[in-house]
């Protein structure tokens, strides 16, 4: 890839992360350039690495950290590991870090999800645009920098018994009633870290496809798709068990279903981790991005706590957990952020919250949710349009004429009600658009649904017999 002229990695460094299919989008060679541009633009001395189960992450994961240490960084290696085993270890040992994963992709796929020291985020405004501009550069011909150090040294670390101490120090979970839980992991990270945190449990372990296997031969490990929950929850049922989980890939992110294997949303997942922390930090804040259910902010007033509404995505949470020193936050799409956790996303923290929730108390899970999910919501629905823009603004336009409604762009447009709002933002990466509707009951959210699809269906057009009012 050296020689060539014009290198552009538009399609491969994304927002928030570096993600691709391998090996025509991403190779060893871009990964040692990567590990490069990493240490360049950080000024990083020190980093850790690790990565998933993908046959492609070992060798992708080591030309990285020959990039790096050529650069002067001493890289240690953490191996085979969850993403927030990798913050963690960036967290505890002070070093930015590097995750080789493309998290709930299909097998041909593979990325870095990247940290400064004390996992603080890397996204397009915190040096990822850099490090795209280096890599482009060094890939095209252009010679490589003097590394500011002498060649650095890779060593080997286990961090895994660490990341589970660490975890099961922040809950208390080791008087919990006994309980029976089913856990898809997906074939992915979390058929490692599962049993090494819950060891000590009082609990009983279902394991669905805990072996590790990047080719993912059972269905992918994607559970905000809800074919991907399917043999949970039929497993919950059969097993008679108290609750599930299901992890995606890299296991960053955390799925719950009820006793009767019915799904609990994310939301309410959120509403009641921010319960339990308000509790021991009274008055602290919480965020939650801008899809979340209503009820969060709801919950958290009540409690006497302070919610903070924010984009979408880990970089701008895990600044707003910064900035407003939130004890907590969570995202519609199960990334869950904990400040006893450097502020960064852990799925396994969120479910250790569940099950002590849960198991310190007599009542099923679908009964102590019930007040958490409270307004029915659409879920997200994904739309291929021509002009992103140019449909958004004419939907702008559409309900402008709305009494009673208000809007913001805080990211995309939310168009709001006392009985209904919705959120339509553009992909970041491919001409969609992302429809998130919720309303006090089913027959408000279909209408509201409908006539947005319409809207957006027909480039911004309403068809005819088809507005609603307020």
């Amino acid at each position: 890839m050296n020689d060539r002229p014009g290198v552009d990695l538009t399609a491969l460094v994304k927002a928030y992360d570096v993600r691709g299919t391998v090996p025509d989008q991403l190779d060893e060679e871009l990964a040692r350039l990567f590990g490069a541009a990493f240490v360049v633009t950080t000024g990083a001395d020190a980093i850790v690495t690790g990565h998933d189960m993908r046959p492609s992450s070992p060798a992708l994961a080591r030309a990285f950290a020959h990039g790096a240490a050529a650069q002067g960084a001493d890289v240690t290696e953490i191996g085979l590991c969850s993403t927030d085993e990798l913050y963690f270890a960036g967290g505890t040992l002070d070093r930015a870090g590097a995750m080789f994963t493309a998290s709930h992709n299909p097998a041909r796929y593979n990325g870095i999800k990247m940290c400064r020291a004390g996992a603080a985020p890397v996204g397009q405004d915190t040096g990822l645009r850099e490090i795209r501009t280096l890599v482009e550069r060094w890939a095209a011909g252009e010679r490589l920098p003097e590394p500011r150090r002498p060649q650095g040294s890779i060593t080997r670390r286990d961090m895994l018994d660490a990341y589970a101490a660490h975890l099961l120090s922040l809950v208390d979970v080791l008087a919990v009633r006994p309980l029976r839980i089913v856990v898809d992991a997906g074939n992915g990270m979390s058929g490692l870290t599962v049993p090494a945190v819950f060891r000590k449990v009082p609990v009983e372990i279902v394991p669905l496809y805990f072996e590790l296997d990047g080719t993912f031969p059972h269905h992918e490990a994607n559970p905000l798709d809800p074919a991907n929950i399917v043999d949970l929850q039929r497993a919950v049922r059969e097993h008679q068990a108290d609750l599930g989980l299901a992890f995606d890939g890299d296991a960053d992110r955390c799925f719950v279903v009820d006793e009767n294997g019915d799904a609990v949303t994310p939301s309410a997942v959120t509403a009641l981790i921010a319960a339990r922390l308000l509790a021991d930090h009274p008055g602290s804040t919480v965020l939650h991005n801008l899809i979340t259910s209503r009820a969060v902010p709801e919950v958290v007033r009540q409690l006497g706590g302070t919610p903070v509404r924010t984009r979408v995505g880990h970089s701008f949470i895990k600044a707003e957990m910064t900035r407003t020193h939130a004890v907590f936050g969570g995202e519609h799409s199960a990334h869950y952020y904990f400040r006893d956790f450097y502020n960064a996303d852990t799925g396994m923290l969120a479910a250790l919250h569940v099950v002590a929730a849960l198991g310190s108390q007599p009542r099923p899970l679908s009964e102590l949710i019930r007040p958490y999910q409270r307004y029915p919501s659409s879920g997200e629905i994904n739309t291929a349009v021509t002009d992103p823009s140019s449909t958004l603004a004419a939907v702008r336009d559409h309900f402008a004429a709305y009494d009673g409604t208000s809007t913001d762009d805080l990211d995309g447009l939310t168009v709001s009600t006392p009985t209904w709002w919705f959120n339509l933002r553009p992909s970041n990466t491919e001409p969609l658009l992302r429809l998130n509707v919720e309303a006090t009951d089913v027959p408000t959210l279909d209408r509201v649904r409908d006539e947005v699809l319409a809207l957006v269906r027909t480039g911004g057009m309403p068809s005819p017999g088809r507005a609603m009012q307020g």
